[in-house]
């Protein structure tokens, strides 16, 4: 299994030179499975690159996944060239969200006065799959989720193939369930044993006193939970708007610190835009 980040921003796309190291992307992981598919989790400004790179790579098919479907997580879509090709097959996870399922969740970002083509002009077949959803197979890779603890809900995946189990979790909020959401023992046991955890990191424990119930996690909390749950790696993901890559390293130092102080052996870093993984 191939892994690939190609945005990890959170809340809205950023740039300039404080943030080169990390990107200004927001969420969009590739998963490249041993059997040949390619699965997408999310669509944020990310996939823009990302499909990009599947035309050079001449892949045109591929799967879709939502973690939810907050602005961030879906505002690259129509700018994903592949929609543009005939030949092209988007196999997209069809599920509800509040009280409206994916396709009217396209239909509502893809329509005037907000973008001038509609979904109906797409030239790309469009499958919507509501078999993606709970725990389901795409080629040789296994996947799980559990509901995020998140406002208006979401999913976190865990995505195995051949013993080797990546868990991805972006928009969860360990100190706090919000509705529909789990607890943190219910977390630790979907993701122990994970040869690597992508986990929402945005806040450090002053921010996040400041913003607890938004929906996103304090990183020392996030570290906890991987600790606890025998985690390999941990990549902290979603990273603030406003945070800089000096500041994103620096939180990184002191789990890094806390590790050593603790005599343990895992591996943690901040998950930057264009890094990759193979499990």
């Amino acid at each position: 299994m191939d892994i690939k980040c190609w945005g990890s921003r959170g809340s809205i796309p950023v740039s300039g030179k404080e943030y080169i190291k990390y990107g200004g992307d927001t969420t969009c992981i590739e998963i490249t499975a041993k059997s040949g598919e390619t699965i997408i989790v999310d669509a944020g400004t990310g996939i823009r690159r990302l499909g990009n790179s599947l035309i050079e790579r001449h892949i045109l098919s591929c799967h879709l996944l939502f973690t939810h479907v907050h602005w961030d997580h879906i505002q690259g879509l129509a700018f994903f060239r592949p929609l543009q090709f005939k030949t092209a097959e988007i196999i997209i996870q069809d599920r509800r969200f509040y009280d409206i399922n994916t396709r009217d969740v396209l239909n509502e970002i893809l329509k005037q006065p907000f973008f001038p083509i509609a979904i109906t002009d797409l030239n790309a077949k469009l499958v919507f799959n509501p078999a993606l959803e709970n725990r389901f197979r795409i080629g040789s890779v296994d996947v799980e989720t559990i509901p995020t603890s998140h406002p208006g809900g979401g999913l976190g995946y865990k995505f195995t193939e051949d013993g080797a189990s990546l868990v991805f979790m972006t928009d969860n909020e360990l100190g706090f369930v919000h509705p529909g959401g789990r607890t943190f023992d219910d977390y630790q046991a979907f993701v122990a044993d994970a040869d690597l955890l992508i986990h929402d990191g945005e806040y450090t424990p002053e921010e996040y006193q400041r913003n607890i119930q938004w929906g996103h996690s304090n990183y020392l909390d996030v570290l906890e939970l991987a600790v606890k749950a025998d985690v390999r790696q941990l990549g902290l993901f979603h990273q603030n708007q406003n945070r800089t890559d000096d500041e994103v390293d620096a939180m990184v130092t002191v789990c890094r610190a806390a590790l050593k102080k603790r005599n343990l052996s895992l591996d943690c870093f901040a998950v930057a835009c264009d890094m990759d993984f193979h499990l």
